[in-house]
């Protein structure tokens, strides 16, 4: 006589344990890539933030200059700060693309902005 179960068998096959191993590490690698560029758009907030205490355009530029030799930023330099004054406050506001090479012909493009608070 047969016995049957009530439970029938789980789990994955070996295919799609393949699957979704493939997945996870092309996840990983792109996580890889673009975690350090967030970690770096972060500090130059962190140093645009601290520019704009300055009061002329030039002085902002120097107090960028001096975060990002610091901190080692690269993405963008002083010259690529916009500057402007509204309502008698400083507004210093940036931005810069970040692109990688994935596979063949596809690039990932990581676009990054922001301005003073």
């Amino acid at each position: 006589m047969i016995s049957s179960s009530k439970f029938g068998q789980r789990g994955l096959t070996f295919f799609s344990l393949l699957f979704v191993g493939g997945l996870v590490a092309v996840t990983g690698v792109i996580a890889a890539q673009v975690v350090p560029t967030v970690i770096e758009y972060q500090t130059i907030l962190k140093a645009v933030n601290k520019a704009k205490e300055g009061n002329t355009v030039p002085e902002v530029r120097m107090i960028f200059d001096r975060a990002a030799s610091i901190d080692a930023i690269s993405s963008i330099t002083a010259k690529d700060l916009d500057v402007t004054k509204e309502n008698d406050k400083v507004v210093v506001s940036f931005a810069y693309e970040r692109e990688f090479k994935l596979v063949g012909p596809a690039y990932l493009t990581l676009k990054y902005s922001g301005n003073s608070n």
